[in-house]
């Protein structure tokens, strides 16, 4: 099939240079083509420049708030009024423009992503080695590509599906595919990735097999709401989240004990066990620190950047205990002296959550992005357990619980078979769970756009947060694809 990326295939195929920071071996020339995929050493170097593609600080992928800011239409994380947050704005008063350069570096990250995986995928039958490597290799190839699909179709909508790993002509003529033609290749993809991938990382920023399983697992509960509504799906994702929960030791997974635990941002660590998939962040490379922590998230009486924090409301209403704060900073000032966030210039809380261990002022650590918390597996399966077939069983309340009990204050009451919820009250709590759970990691938008309630969320927002400049449609729920690969190719306007 020949769809190909207008841009990133033609740019970004030459990835020698870009990708001989994380390569210990001196490759040159083109990460491509039997003279370098046909052995092992440059199968692997294929791959690395995939995983460059999500984590290029500033530029591409996921190692920079980018994929924050593109996510703040929901209710959880809003931005500066002024200053030069232009691009933020966008996304909270629904107003994203083509030359969005934030959820343009999302795009070309994945899109570069795409490519590295391609030109695994579609060469690595030809290589020699060590078949069990290889297999490895391709299993992370295949998830790589899924996942980056992934965010484009839930971000874009209908979008350019690239097969291909080599520059051709023809993407200047490519056409735009329908979200249920990409959700058969990201399914595909995980199946093969599921497979192939080892039950234990190659790499704390590797996917194993329960990585796989894993995002299979979210994908499917995507693909039960909005736009495809496929609603036998829910049972699909109950299914392939409890294979995740019965082996998460296999996997290496685990629920932290305490919700500071998991944010703790020790620079010197490498994560945590409740990571499913991360992408790393190193300082000592070129373009490999992780922005996403630090001034970013800081206010401006503490130097930071005031990029995003809290919306008043999700704020206010979010149930005291661990997890609310460890969740939030209330308090600022570099000094011994600190003020209130009501006499902030901003007046707003922010999240602690990126902060970096110590406090330290600064725009980058060596610190992971989180891309999935085992947490979230367990939200995953007791939602779609509820959806599906039967309605929710005791696991579910189990599964739910899990998360809620570690996170609400002492002596909060479980959720109980006996509370007499029905299925969809008891899948809303999860919901609403999970949006306390997970505030500000780039997980309540999706959730909201899946449910269709994307307007009821920004309906009755504080007075004192971005107000959504128009009347919220379906339209808002996927932004448009880049000016750079529209303007030229007409093709990807239609």
């Amino acid at each position: 099939m020949k769809k190909y990326n207008l841009l990133m295939l033609a740019a970004l195929l030459f990835v020698g240079a870009s990708c001989k920071d994380y390569l210990e071996e001196d490759t040159t020339g083109l990460l491509y083509g039997a003279n370098v995929l046909s052995t092992q050493d440059g199968l692997e170097s294929a791959l690395t420049g995939a995983y460059k593609g999500l984590a290029w600080q500033w530029s591409m992928g996921f190692i920079h708030p980018s994929a924050n800011a593109a996510t703040i239409g929901s209710d959880d994380v809003t931005t500066h009024p002024a200053s030069n947050k232009a691009d933020w704005r966008e996304f909270d008063q629904f107003n994203v423009s083509t030359t969005n350069q934030r959820s343009g570096a999302v795009y070309n990250g994945c899109y570069k992503a795409i490519q590295g995986a391609n030109n695994v995928i579609n060469n690595y039958q030809k290589t020699s080695g060590t078949k069990a490597t290889i297999d490895i290799i391709v299993g992370e190839a295949y998830f790589i590509r899924a996942f980056s699909y992934y965010w484009l179709t839930r971000f874009y909508g209908n979008i350019p599906l690239i097969l291909a790993g080599e520059y051709s002509a023809d993407l200047l003529t490519v056409s735009k595919t329908t979200p249920d033609k990409v959700y058969e290749l990201i399914v595909a993809d995980l199946k093969v990735a599921e497979v192939n991938l080892p039950d234990t990382k190659r790499d704390p920023g590797r996917p194993n097999r329960g990585s796989a399983k894993a995002f299979l697992a979210d994908v499917y509960l995507t693909m039960a709401g909005w736009p495809l509504k496929q609603t036998d799906k829910y049972d699909l994702a109950a299914a392939k989240a409890k294979e995740v929960i019965d082996n998460k030791d296999k996997y290496g997974f685990q629920l932290l004990s305490t919700f500071a635990a998991v944010f703790d941002n020790d620079p010197n660590s490498t994560g945590t066990a409740e990571a499913v998939f991360q992408l790393n962040g190193f300082t000592g490379g070129s373009a490999t620190g992780n922005s996403t922590y630090g001034l970013t998230t800081m206010p401006g009486e503490e130097g930071g950047w005031d990029d995003m924090y809290a919306e008043l409301n999700f704020f206010n209403a979010f149930p005291a205990g661990p997890r609310k704060d460890a969740t939030f900073r209330t308090e600022f000032g570099l000094s011994s002296t600190k003020i209130p966030w009501q006499q902030s210039l901003t007046k707003h809380p922010y999240y602690k959550k990126w902060y970096i261990k110590g406090d330290i002022s600064t725009y980058q650590a060596s610190l992971p992005s989180v891309m999935m918390r085992y947490a979230h597996v367990l939200t995953v399966y007791a939602e779609a357990k509820a959806r599906g077939t039967g309605g929710p069983d005791q696991a579910a309340y189990d599964a739910v619980n899990q998360v809620r009990l570690r996170g609400w204050a002492t002596g909060t009451k479980a959720l109980s078979t006996s509370d007499g919820l029905s299925a969809t009250q008891f899948a809303d709590a999860v919901v609403q769970e999970r949006a306390w759970e997970f505030a500000c990691e780039r997980t309540r938008w999706f959730d909201l756009i899946r449910l269709e309630k994307v307007e009821e969320a920004n309906k009755n927002k504080s007075a004192d947060d971005l107000q959504p400049i128009r009347a919220i449609t379906k339209a808002n729920y996927w932004f448009p694809l880049p000016y750079s690969d529209t303007s030229l190719n007409p093709n990807l306007n239609n």
